[in-house]
């Protein structure tokens, strides 16, 4: 028997949110895997130096799964949430969790990596990056492109404006970011991906997971919006949105 709207609504409120382990969602929502396989990628890059750091590692899920590592092996952390949950991932790993402000500088000394890499960073800080590879060194990261969910923010929030914000990277102007940081693009690919949600809860749970997609979300500020959007979900089988993905690989000159 399907659950009903107020039924959804309490679990997905319920649940917590910290962490990027997404699997709460399985069964309820799917989004689809850009064609490079990221993990896979940064695995082999990990296997070919000697020091590296992962910059916004969430809970570390993505990096935990990307090992062995190097000797020298760190990772950085902004929200306070994460920090235990990565701790207790990359800790037994060799993998020393480093909490930051959200803001520029890195933590670190120049030329401290052989690598720095991210899924989905918070932020484009090319200086930084720049300034902590070694000469040779590479910036290797999946980042959230342009188009970022536009039919999901218009249904909450109205006219979708597309404004690169947290980390967004646009393909078109990325080339010419990296080299004013003094980096060479080897390496940039773009995708759209389709993402899908079966129930109301779901949806729920994502915009309190990505809380800046809707800013000020709540379900009791957009309780309307969400019983029709149940309503649509139940007569449509899912809620479909698109969003898209850039992989960028960048190196320091040796």
């Amino acid at each position: 028997m399907a659950r009903t709207f107020d039924e959804l609504v309490a679990e997905a409120e319920a649940v917590s949110v910290a962490g990027w382990d997404f699997s709460w969602l399985d069964g309820r929502a799917t989004e689809q895997r850009p064609s490079w396989g990221y993990q896979r990628l940064l695995r082999g890059r990990l296997a070919q130096v000697a020091s590296a750091l992962d910059v916004d590692t969430g809970g570390g899920e993505v990096l935990a799964g990307a090992g062995p590592f190097p000797p020298t092996m760190a990772a950085t952390e902004p929200w306070p949430p994460n920090l235990p949950l990565a701790t207790r991932r990359l800790h037994p790993l060799g993998v020393v969790v480093v909490a930051t402000t959200g803001e520029p500088p890195l933590p670190f000394a120049d030329a401290a990596f052989d690598l720095v890499c991210s899924r989905h960073p918070g932020a484009l800080w090319w200086d930084e990056f720049a300034r902590v590879l070694t000469p040779g060194g590479s910036y290797f990261a999946q980042h959230v492109g342009a188009l970022y969910f536009p039919n999901l923010i218009e249904y909450f929030v109205g006219p979708y404006r597309p404004v690169l914000q947290r980390g967004q990277l646009n393909p078109e102007t990325a080339a010419d970011q990296v080299a004013a940081a003094g980096l060479q693009v080897v390496d940039l690919r773009h995708e759209q991906i389709r993402v899908e949600f079966f129930d109301v809860g779901a949806l729920i749970y994502f915009l309190r997971k990505l809380n800046w997609v809707v800013p000020g979300f709540s379900v009791a500020r957009y309780r309307d919006r969400l019983h029709g959007l149940h309503r649509r979900i139940e007569a449509d089988g899912a809620f479909v949105t698109h969003t898209s993905r850039v992989l960028i690989e960048a190196r320091k000159p040796g």
